[in-house]
Formats: C-alpha cells, structure tokens, sequence
C-alpha cells in the first residue's frame, strides 16, 4: 500500500475508535470497509506508536471475544486555533476529543497577516510551554481561519474584507515559527469536524453551517470530511440570492447570501433604522428582548439560508443539517431554516432529516481543528 494510503487508513482507523464508532478489529473491518489484513496492520501500527491501547475482552458474537481497542490519551495533544474576523481563540486538544487550557482574546484579523501571525505565535507558544510543564506532548497545531483556504498549499485565498491576506503562507509562517508541524483549513471545516466527532459521531452524512458575521458550511460526506477538489466546498455565503437584488457583495459580486443574511448585514440594516448593533451580540439581545425590526431580520435571513441550504439538501440527501455560529443562538433563525428545507425539499429528503442548532458552541471549532491536527498523528513527530 503506498504510504499515503497507509497514513489515510492509520487516521480512519484512530477516529473510529477515537469516536466511539468501534472497539475492536472486527468492528473496524465492519466500519471501515477496510481489509481485515490492512486493519490488523493499522491497528498494530497505532499501538506500536503508542496512540491506540488493545486490552481486556468484549462481548462475544459467536466466536472468540474480542480485544478492546481504546485511545491511548497519555498526554498527547494539538495546539489549536479558531480565528474569527474579531477574535482568536486557543487551547489544546487531546486524543480523546477534550479542550484544555482555552483562552479568547479580541483581535481584528483586518489588521493583516503580520500583526495575526505576531499574536498566534505569541499565545500558541505560551500553550505550548504550558502543555509541556504538564507534561504533555504536543504534536503540532490545527488552525481554522474565516475565509477561503487551499488546504494543499496552506495559503489564504482571496478572504473577503481582509486586505493583505491573499496567498499569505499562514501554515508554513506559523509552522516556523514554532517549530511544530501546521494544518490550516476553513473554520467552517473545523467547525463540522468538531460538531461532527463530538455531538453526532454516527451520523455519516452532515451539513454544517457557520453563520455569524460570515456564512459558510462544512461537508461530511461518509462520515469525513469533504472538501472538494481545491478546498471550497460548502462555501455558501456567495450564492445569489433573490432578496439580496443588487446588493454589492465584498466579493466583487452582487446579491450574495452574505450581504442579507450575515449577522454583520443584519446589524448594519439595524443600525439604519437607528438601533445601537455593533456586533452579533447585539442583534442576539435585540431578538432576545423581543425587538420586532431585529426578529424580522433575523426571520429573513433563516429563511434566505434555508433557500440555498434546500438545493443543498436535495443535491447531497444528508442525515442532518446543523446551525452552528452565533447566530444560530437566535430561535427565529432556526425555525425558518427548518420551515424552508421542508417546503422547497423533496419528502424523501427530509423525512428523517436532522435539523438543529449545534450543541458544542464556541469550542467546538476548537476541537475541530485540533482534531484534524492529531489525524496527522501516524506521521507527525511529536515535540
């Protein structure tokens, strides 16, 4: 098997277990769709490195019982970091899916990639150390940023509203500086994964929405997640949309789904029509107090979501569609997400179709992509 593959398969094979989904080579072989051969390899390869335990007996059926295999959480973990367009938020993760040591400090990532990348070295060195003082090992760094990101190359693609961070070399710059291997990827991708791992690891087929000051959506496709061929897919936020008509888009377009939808839109049609609303913590505790312009915006913007997300559901079929960001902390905004997907979406689509606000709120991006730094495991070298 070449090496990539074997790599792909030690990872597929740790989050299974990582996640609960098997507890034995069996259950592996029955999950993974893997040869039994290539499972025993894998398997043996994890223990050897010490990321998998194999121990005690399970329940039999029908023949010999088998082995349990459980993650072996001896104080390894990712760095990680979530970046939002006004803050960054950090802590490390462990192979059992827990963050530790998490912080949140404001920054204005507009400022450009210098001044970010001066903060993110900064703090995920201070994490470092202290993981280390623990004693744990630290085996490098997951990072979900807000805009476009090639994966491949771990650059910053054209980012809306972030002048100076096209084809910025964010993985390799942080990379060095700390001295510990990087994985950069979409916060919407991070945000799935951690969703996905933590609150609906046997679901196998997943929408994922972020809606904050952006849009955007992670795919898991097969129970992993999808990325398409350069790393865009589930990029929302820049469908045309009918009540957007001609509104100008940071994009360069007109009448995207950000432009109506976003809870920077909502707040900036708000403060229109004179109401205070800086952040998505105001338009939250504007619908909260029941303010009818807020909670009519919000309503319309569940819904023009819901629009797109409906094409979404009848083209991809998943098991459940999850609202995640700030905004999805606004009832009306789910309830008319959910109202649009059973009127524009074929029965059979929706029949048993998940819809919901997520539940890991503002870690999970976190866990994410700390998770997707450890997958990197079998052929990362820990410091």
């Amino acid at each position: 098997m070449p090496p990539d593959e074997q790599s792909g398969s030690a990872a597929q094979v740790l989050e299974l277990v990582a996640n609960g989904t098997a507890a034995s080579r069996a259950d592996l072989v029955r999950e993974s769709g893997l040869a039994a051969s290539t499972v025993s390899a894998r398997v043996q390869e994890l223990v050897d490195a010490g990321l998998l335990t194999e121990s005690g007996e399970g329940v039999s059926r029908g023949g010999r019982r088998p082995r349990l295999l459980r993650v072996a959480d001896h104080g390894a973990v990712a760095l990680a970091a979530d970046l939002g367009s006004r803050h960054i938020r950090t802590g490390a993760v462990g192979l059992t899916g827990t963050a530790r040591d998490v912080e949140e400090c404001a920054f204005d990532l507009t400022a450009g990639p210098g001044p970010a990348l001066d903060v993110l070295a900064e703090r995920l060195t201070a994490l470092a150390d202290r993981q280390r003082a623990a004693g744990r090992t630290v085996r490098g760094v997951g990072i979900g940023f807000p805009g476009p990101v090639d994966t491949a190359d771990g650059r910053i693609i054209a980012p809306s509203r972030m002048p100076g961070w096209h084809l910025f070399a964010l993985r390799d710059r942080l990379a060095d500086r700390l001295g510990l291997p990087v994985l950069l990827d979409n916060d919407a991708n991070v945000l799935a994964l951690g969703e996905h791992r933590a609150a609906h690891p046997a679901l196998r087929h997943l929408v994922v929405v972020k809606a904050g000051r952006g849009i955007g959506a992670g795919i898991i496709s097969d129970g992993r997640l999808y990325r398409g061929a350069r790393g865009s897919a589930g990029d929302i936020s820049h469908v045309r949309v009918d009540e957007a008509a001609r509104l100008p888009c940071s994009c360069g377009n007109i009448g995207c789904l950000e432009t109506v939808a976003s809870s920077a839109a909502i707040a900036a049609a708000l403060r229109a029509q004179g109401f205070r609303a800086d952040s998505t913590t105001d338009v939250l505790r504007l619908v909260g107090n029941g303010e009818p312009h807020a909670t009519t915006l919000v309503r319309q913007a569940g819904r023009d979501i819901g629009a797109v997300l409906a094409v979404v559901v009848n083209f991809f079929n998943p098991e459940a569609v999850i609202l995640g960001g700030a905004l999805s902390g606004a009832e009306p905004l789910v309830a008319a997400v959910r109202g649009m997907l059973y009127e524009r979406c074929l029965p059979m689509a929706t029949g048993e179709l998940v819809i919901r606000a997520a539940v890991r709120g503002p870690d999970a991006g976190l866990l994410g992509a700390g998770h997707a730094a450890l997958r990197e495991l079998p052929t990362a070298h820990g410091k």
